[in-house]
């Protein structure tokens, strides 16, 4: 199975690059973040016509996030993170499919800080933690990704001297997330590429892309039945190249 992730930065606006990178791909599951859509302005039409199955959690010009599969079903297990019920965000949805459970997150940015909007990115992540520990429990194979926003170490940003004070790359936004890794999750990239220089993400700006200016923010964490199945995993980087495209690249992992 060759399961995916990629910020779209929204669904319908980049739904040209979106398309194509499916045709080009054909993943059998792809998960998306950062819709910028309603539920009723998904766009599953154009998704079913390259034979997807699509679950999404929308959200009007901000955050959501969808879960496609290709020829197979999808079971929903959850929509939107336990742990809240205050928390209107649409950053996160859980599903089976095939034998692996399968959870789509977008991690909150956190900018600027220190401030109310890391506290809640922190906040996040701590639930995130929770009820990943809960997913351990049963004992299943768990696949954990999306946009974390979080640069884990230096390796994983173009000039981390620069990123000292951003919200993904403060110390504790980093410790959130080895805490998280710590209880038994594996980072794919990591996994099979322990001390390659790889980004997921390039600015707008400055020509970061051309640059290769970059921060790896999007990230696989798989449960410890899954780690000895992970046989490839990369990142479609020239897909940032092409015209009117997402900022980030999509990231995506082979499994026996």
């Amino acid at each position: 199975m060759k399961i995916a992730t990629y910020n779209v930065n929204g669904v319908n606006g980049r739904l040209p690059v979106l398309l194509r990178w499916l045709e080009e791909t054909k993943p059998d599951v792809a998960c998306l973040q950062e819709l910028k859509a309603p539920d009723e302005k998904f766009p599953l039409a154009a998704i079913q016509a390259l034979g997807y199955n699509a679950i999404w959690h929308g959200q009007k010009s901000w955050n959501g996030v969808a879960i496609l599969a290709k020829d197979r079903e999808i079971k929903e297990l959850r929509r939107g993170l336990p742990g809240d019920e205050e928390d209107l965000h649409s950053r996160y949805l859980e599903a089976m499919v095939d034998d692996v459970v399968i959870g789509c997150l977008y991690l909150p940015n956190g900018n600027p800080a220190p401030g109310p909007k890391l506290d809640y990115k922190l906040s996040w992540f701590e639930r995130l933690t929770t009820h990943a520990a809960k997913l351990l429990e049963y004992n299943l194979p768990v696949v954990l990704c999306g946009d974390y926003n979080v640069m884990p170490t230096e390796l994983d940003v173009y000039k981390p001297e620069r990123w000292v004070d951003d919200a993904l790359f403060r110390p504790e936004v980093r410790a959130a997330f080895h805490n998280l890794v710590e209880q038994g999750w594996t980072d794919a990239i990591r996994k099979l590429y322990p001390k390659d220089l790889i980004y997921t993400f390039w600015d707008y700006f400055r020509n970061a892309y051309g640059r290769d200016a970059g921060l790896r923010i999007d990230h696989f964490l798989l449960s410890p039945l899954l780690e000895g199945r992970l046989k490839a995993a990369g990142v479609d980087k020239h897909v940032r190249g092409w015209e009117k495209t997402s900022d980030h690249g999509p990231v995506w992992i082979e499994i026996t």
